[in-house]
C-alpha cells in the first residue's frame, strides 16, 4: 500500500511537470509518471500477494467488515483492499502464578478462593488453550485478538471461585483435587467453545493453604508416622518374642527326646567313644577302666 501511494505522488509529480513552462523540466515528465505507475503496479503485486506462516491463519477485513474465508498457512493472491489479521492456532498457556516472573502477568496473579469451610486457599493454574479455525472471523469480529485477556483470564479466575465452595480446604489441597480439576475443565470447556476456543488442559499447579491449617496437617501428619513407627516396633518385639518361644519350645522337645531315648547302653557308648578321642588326641593319656562307673585317667607325660 505504501509503494501505490508513493506512486501516485510520483505521477501526480510529473503531471504537474508537464504543465511547468520550462522545457527542461517538461522532458522528464514521461519518465517520472513510468516511474510512477511501476512503483503503483509494485505495490498492487505485494498487495496482492500475503504469506501465511505454518500454526497461523489469516481473517480478512475490507473496510472494517470481516470476511467469513480464513487463510490457511501458505501463499496467497487477495484483494490488494484487504486487510489481513494474523491469528496464532497453536497451543497456548496461560499461567496464573504467585511467584513472580513465572506467570503471564509481573507480580503475584495467583487465584485466591473461598472453600466450603470459609478458608482462603490460594491456586496457581495453567490453561492449555488455542483458536478454532473455523470460528477465527467471530472472535476478530466479536471480541477482537486481545481473546487472552478477554475471555481466558476472567472465564478462569470466575469458573475456579464458583466451584471452590463445593470442597473444604483439606480436600482441596489432598483427596479431591483430581476432581476438582476435573470440574473446573468441564465448565470452563463450555464457555470457551462458546466464543471460539479450544481448551486442551487445566493444570493445578501448586494449592497453598491457610498457615494454621497447613500446620495442623503437618502435626497430623507426624503423629501418623509415629504411630505408624511405633506398630513397627510393636511387631518386631511380637516377632522377636515367637522367635524365643519356637527356640524354647525347640530345647524343651530336644530334651524331652534325649530323656525318652537315652539308656545306660547308650551312654557307655557315647563313654567309649569320648574316651577313644581322647586317646587318640596329641596329649598322651592313660585311661584305666574299672568295674565302677568311672574310668581312672592318668596323664601319660608325668
Amino acid at each position: 500500500m505504501v509503494l501505490i501511494i508513493i506512486g501516485v505522488i510520483i505521477i501526480l509529480l510529473g503531471l504537474a511537470v508537464t504543465r511547468s513552462n520550462d522545457v527542461n523540466f517538461r522532458r522528464f515528465a514521461s519518465p517520472v509518471r513510468f516511474i510512477g505507475g511501476i512503483l503503483i503496479i509494485i505495490g498492487i503485486l505485494v498487495a496482492c500477494i500475503i504469506q501465511i506462516e505454518a500454526g497461523e491463519i489469516g481473517v480478512q477485513k475490507l473496510f472494517g467488515k470481516v470476511q467469513n474465508n480464513v487463510l490457511q498457512s501458505g501463499l496467497h493472491f487477495i484483494n490488494p483492499l484487504m486487510d489481513v489479521e494474523k491469528m496464532d492456532i497453536k497451543t497456548q498457556n496461560y499461567t496464573m502464578s504467585g511467584v513472580r516472573d513465572e506467570g503471564a502477568k509481573e507480580g503475584d496473579d495467583a487465584i485466591r478462593v473461598l472453600t466450603s469451610d470459609g478458608l482462603e486457599v490460594v491456586i496457581d493454574l495453567t490453561v492449555l488453550y488455542k483458536v478454532l479455525p473455523s470460528e477465527a472471523p467471530s472472535i476478530v469480529r466479536e471480541t477482537g485478538l486481545d481473546y487472552t485477556n478477554k475471555i481466558v483470564r476472567p472465564v478462569t479466575r470466575t469458573k475456579i471461585r464458583d466451584n471452590a465452595v463445593y470442597y473444604d480446604a483439606v480436600a482441596l489441597y489432598s483427596t479431591k483435587r483430581d476432581e476438582f480439576q476435573s470440574r473446573i475443565f468441564k465448565t470452563i470447556e463450555g464457555d470457551f467453545k462458546r466464543r471460539g476456543l479450544l481448551l486442551e488442559q487445566i493444570l493445578i499447579r501448586n494449592i497453598v493453604l491457610p498457615a494454621m491449617v497447613k500446620t495442623a496437617i503437618e502435626q497430623k501428619i507426624t503423629a501418623e508416622q509415629d504411630a505408624q513407627k511405633m506398630q513397627f516396633v510393636l511387631q518386631k518385639e511380637r516377632q522377636e518374642a515367637e522367635r524365643k518361644r519356637v527356640e524354647a519350645q525347640g530345647i524343651s522337645d530336644y530334651q524331652r527326646i534325649i530323656n525318652e531315648s537315652l539308656t545306660d547302653r547308650q551312654l557307655q557308648y557315647e563313654q567309649i567313644k569320648a574316651m577313644k578321642e581322647l586317646a587318640g588326641s596329641a596329649n598322651a593319656k592313660m585311661v584305666i577302666m574299672g568295674k565302677g562307673n568311672t574310668p581312672v585317667i592318668l596323664d601319660g607325660k608325668q
